[in-house]
């Protein structure tokens, strides 16, 4: 009776803890998730053309940046911070060149747009604190829109 006790207590542990796993950042809006393309971009005061059409997924805990053509960029999880005014974002780079490094940004979601302002051309130059990338910010700014299924 005790052995079957327990093992209910396991099961019942273990159904409970499921659901978590391949659930939103922390805090993360349910509307990030999904993939997103970048439709405008500016860099250090300039337009990045070469950012447009790239694509932003958030899966769970999880992102990924592909380029226009599909090929993975850049990859690992994030952290939102909602409640600070803009709201926050950490991109924690797990694969490729800046496995280890962050990127510290700020983001703002309205329906299918996303607007994200982040310090990926220069970690140095830590979280932006406006949705602008002037010159010499070391800022990147990126409108996206939703990719629909």
């Amino acid at each position: 009776m005790c052995r079957l006790t327990r093992a209910m207590c396991w099961w019942v542990l273990a159904a409970g803890l499921a659901p978590a796993f391949g659930q939103p950042a922390e805090g993360a809006p349910k509307g990030l998730q999904g993939t997103w393309a970048a439709t405008k971009a500016q860099r250090n005061g300039k337009a990045a053309a070469d950012v447009v059409g790239h694509r932003l997924s958030f899966t769970g805990n999880r992102f990924q940046v592909r380029s226009k053509d599909g090929k993975l960029l850049y990859a690992g999880t994030f952290r939102v911070h909602p409640n600070t005014k803009p709201a926050a974002i950490d991109f924690e780079h797990t694969k490729g060149t800046l496995k280890g490094k962050a990127w510290k940004g700020i983001y703002a979601q309205d329906g299918d747009t996303l607007r994200e302002c982040d310090n990926a051309p220069d970690l140095a130059k830590g979280r932006p604190a406006a949705f602008a990338a002037k010159a010499g910010s070391g800022h990147i700014f990126i409108t996206f829109k939703r990719v629909k299924p």
